[in-house]
Parts: C-alpha cells; sequence; structure tokens
C-alpha cells in the first residue's frame, strides 16, 4: 500500500486529535502538530505530500516553498482567508475547505438558544400545558374568532434588528453569522486577531473590542475555548456592563462562564435570560444555580452539552473530513475545491 505522510495542524486538545486519527484513512502517516510555531512547520511540510489546518493557520507562499511534495491543503472549516491560494495554484497544489458538520450544528444550536430566550418558549410552553379555565371560556376559532395571546405574556420578543455580539468568533461563529444572513440583525465580534475586510464584509460582521460588545449586544454569544486566562473570565462585571434585559447563550467552553453570578444576573432582572450548552463541572450538578434558576420558572435554557450532535467527537463523525484526500489519491473529483 501507497503512503502519504500528511500534516495535521490544529489547535484543538487532544481528546479531538485522537478522534481525528481513528478516522483517518490507513494510508496517511499522520503527524498531528498543535499550534506549531513558524520556525518549526517547514521543517514536517518537506516531505509532506498532504497538509490539514483544522479551523486556523496561515498558510503562505514561503511554506509552500518548504513543501515541495505537496499535493493538496485541506481546511476543515470554512475560512480560507489565511491561506495564500494564488501562490497554491502557481505551485499546483489543490485548496480545499470542508464543512465541518459538528460546527454547522452548534451553530443551529446557537440559533435556536436565542429564538427561545427571546420568545420565552419554556414560559410560553409551560402556561399552554396548564389548560384550564383560568385562561377564560375557549371558543372555536375562526377567522373572526381567536384568542390572541390570551394567557398576558409579556415581553415576548425575537431576533429582528437585534444586536448580536460573538465573543470568541471562529469557524462556530462565521456558521452563525450566515444563518443570521438576511434576519436583519447588526452583527458585532471579537477576537484575538480581527478578520480581513473582505472576511467581515461577506459574513456582515463588525469588530469591537470585547467590552464594547458586551456593552452594546441584546444577544451576547459566547463562543470563548477553555485556556487559563479564560477560567470564569465571563463573570459578574460583564454582566454588569451588559444592557438591561440583555441575553447571553453559549456554546464555548465550559468553566469560561461564572454559572451563579450568571444565574443572579438574570433572577435580579438585569439579564432577559441565559442559554448554556457547557457547564464548569459535567455531568451537571444538581445544585447548579441555574438549574435552581430555571426550575423556578427564570427565562433559563440548559442543555445537556449536545448541541454538535450525539456523535461530536467520535471517530465516526470525522470520516467525512478526509473524502477530499480519498477522492484526490483515487482521481474523482473534489468537492468544496477554492483552487
Amino acid at each position: 500500500m501507497i503512503r502519504y505522510k500528511t500534516v495535521f495542524t490544529t489547535e484543538r486538545g487532544e481528546r479531538h486529535q485522537q478522534a481525528a486519527r481513528e478516522a483517518a484513512p490507513e494510508f496517511l502517516d499522520i503527524v498531528m502538530l498543535r499550534q506549531p510555531d513558524r520556525a518549526s512547520l517547514p521543517g514536517h511540510l518537506a516531505d509532506a505530500e498532504f497538509l490539514i489546518s483544522e479551523r486556523v493557520g496561515v498558510i503562505d507562499a514561503e511554506m509552500l516553498q518548504a513543501a515541495p511534495k505537496l499535493k493538496m491543503i485541506l481546511r476543515l472549516g470554512s475560512l480560507t482567508y489565511d491561506i495564500d491560494t494564488e501562490a497554491a495554484r502557481r505551485a499546483g497544489i489543490a485548496v480545499c475547505y470542508w464543512p465541518v458538520g459538528s460546527v454547522i450544528r452548534v451553530a443551529e444550536h446557537l440559533v435556536m438558544q436565542m429564538l427561545t430566550l427571546s420568545k420565552k418558549l419554556r414560559e410560553a410552553e409551560a402556561v399552554t400545558l396548564e389548560a384550564g379555565s383560568q385562561w377564560g371560556e375557549s371558543k372555536r376559532t375562526d377567522e373572526n374568532t381567536f384568542a390572541y395571546n390570551w394567557s398576558g405574556r409579556t415581553g415576548v420578543e425575537g431576533l429582528w434588528q437585534r444586536t448580536v455580539g460573538i465573543v470568541g468568533f471562529g469557524e462556530v461563529g462565521a456558521e452563525v453569522a450566515r444563518r443570521l444572513r438576511g434576519w436583519d440583525v447588526a452583527l458585532l465580534y471579537n477576537k484575538r486577531r480581527p478578520l480581513p475586510e473582505a472576511v467581515e464584509a461577506e459574513l456582515g460582521l463588525t469588530y469591537v473590542d470585547a467590552d464594547t460588545l458586551f456593552r452594546q449586544s441584546d444577544f451576547v454569544v459566547n463562543l470563548l475555548p477553555y485556556f487559563p486566562e479564560t477560567d470564569s473570565m465571563i463573570n459578574a462585571g460583564y454582566f454588569a456592563r451588559m444592557k438591561e434585559g440583555a441575553w447571553i447563550v453559549s456554546c464555548g467552553s465550559g468553566s469560561v462562564i461564572d454559572e451563579a453570578a450568571l444565574a443572579e444576573a438574570v433572577r435580579s432582572g438585569k439579564l432577559g435570560g441565559a442559554a448554556l450548552d457547557t457547564f464548569e463541572w459535567e455531568p451537571i450538578k444538581p445544585d447548579n444555580s441555574l438549574i435552581v434558576a430555571a426550575k423556578a420558572g427564570y427565562n433559563v435554557l440548559l442543555t445537556p452539552h449536545t448541541a454538535a450532535g450525539a456523535t461530536a467527537a467520535a471517530a465516526q463523525e470525522r470520516r467525512n473530513d478526509y473524502t477530499n484526500i480519498i477522492h484526490f489519491v483515487a482521481g474523482k473529483p473534489l468537492r468544496y475545491r477554492v483552487v
């Protein structure tokens, strides 16, 4: 069997790396590199035939010159702005991106979280399930007979003409932006390295600092990864700076949000609600202050770390990531080809 050296660069942790290794075709000899420094990467690329770049990482002409055997660059994710596609074209190197299913499902989940909070769906469902005479006489509906808002709900909103701020912007943030295109929302974002203006224009984004994002957003979307410097970073100080009645939704890493402070911000009325899919302790502890608030009827939506689907980190979920390399080796057409 012919084997192909493949350099796989990623910012993700060992659990995700192991799933990627297990999913790889047998004919790939994978060198997995987490956040490699620029000085060391050329040595690994000298005899590499495939380069897989997970989500981010500058790939420029100088780097490609150090990879004379390279046949393909595969970006796992949809953002390719940091790849010098013209240099790849000159070198005869194919460039493809590959949408990540788990990322897209998380983006969908975040939109669901925002709609659930703004429309108070948990409260609305509970009221509906309490069907009884306390709401008045029931009449069969027709064109002119109906009882709009028969339970007297207040503060039922939506996303239209709201400001959505995405903190920790990356591939999931990009997919959220794509899904909100055409919804007439203002999209703010914050990340360590701002995107090129062309990408901002394509996705309808405006870069702001973190403080401005928290102050101006109606919805704060937390997508921060966990690092020591982000531990409990979104805390009472940030909640105090948010708009009165704003909402926060989170599919970022657990332990980034001070959950007790968030619960208090919701209970006090400072925030209009919170929706989380990840938690400081998982499985979530029964005495979590957000569970207490949700059971007390506050606008809190909690899901058991399922935003990415049932198999987000499993090897079977990641086998599709290698489709274009398998196609290349077999001489089949490539999907999502940029060059």
